[in-house]
């Protein structure tokens, strides 16, 4: 008979957030333009998608592009935008056939109309899915997002549809992109780097962190299993304590 451990190492984390990190070092480590890097970077989403789906993931969300990518060079966005009009094209079909929906979390008004329509098309098809929702986070910047919910409350406050004493936790969490998406219970970032950047600041609280070293163009499923293996040795407390901790 298993025991309880080995019953939660066979469960997934309910909501997978992947900080996709490492495309424009693995295209400079072979001598090729960034642009290369993206390219096998949509690879990996595919299979990372399909993976999580066949963990038993609910919810994956990717951060593909922040609200600072807008910073870098014209030529980049405009290609990362070409590659974002291919993925909604070529993509979304596979997604609705295999039960996931879509959805698009972000400052849609920095996307042009062409890809708005696209994302609204995907959205639509897909919104009836439930074999997994697949979050991307698109032009999206956490602290704007936060700092757009406190609008949203003061205009309800002056308007007096909102009394200042019914702000709390679940008011503010309720004008954020993700209302209605579970908070992440695991945040794996890829390329090394330790930090996360502006990425689900509010619902990453009680996440666990995973780091790993693996360039976003080569990770695989088996990265996937190992970060959730990592995730299932932690003790989650949500702040709390037990016995002999502190």
């Amino acid at each position: 008979m298993r025991d309880a451990d080995d019953n939660r190492s066979n469960t997934a984390p309910a909501h997978v957030a992947i900080i996709m990190d490492g495309n424009g070092r693995w295209a400079k480590a072979r001598g090729l333009p960034r642009t290369a890097g993206h390219k096998k970077g949509v690879d990996a989403v595919r299979r990372t998608v399909e993976a999580a789906r066949e963990l038993g993931i609910g919810t994956l969300t990717i951060f593909s592009f922040s609200s600072e990518n807008w910073r870098r060079p014209e030529e980049e966005i405009s290609d990362l935008m070409g590659l974002l009009r291919f993925y909604l094209r070529s993509e979304v079909a596979e997604l609705h056939k295999a039960g996931i929906r879509l959805r698009v979390i972000g400052d849609r008004t920095r996307l042009s109309e062409d890809i708005n329509r696209l994302i609204a098309n995907a959205e639509e098809l897909t919104r009836g899915n439930r074999v997994m929702t697949l979050v991307v986070a698109l032009s999206y910047g956490s602290r704007l997002e936060i700092v757009q919910a406190a609008r949203r409350l003061a205009e309800e406050v002056a308007a007096g549809r909102l009394s200042p004493d019914a702000i709390d936790e679940r008011a503010l969490s309720a004008r954020l992109y993700t209302a209605d998406i579970p908070d992440p219970d695991l945040i794996i970032r890829t390329s090394g780097e330790k930090r996360i950047s502006n990425f689900l600041l509010w619902q990453a609280a009680y996440a666990e962190l995973v780091f790993v070293d693996t360039l976003w163009p080569d990770f695989t499923k088996r990265d996937l299993e190992a970060a959730i293996e990592e995730f299932h040795r932690r003790e989650r407390r949500f702040g709390a304590t037990t016995a002999g901790s502190r």
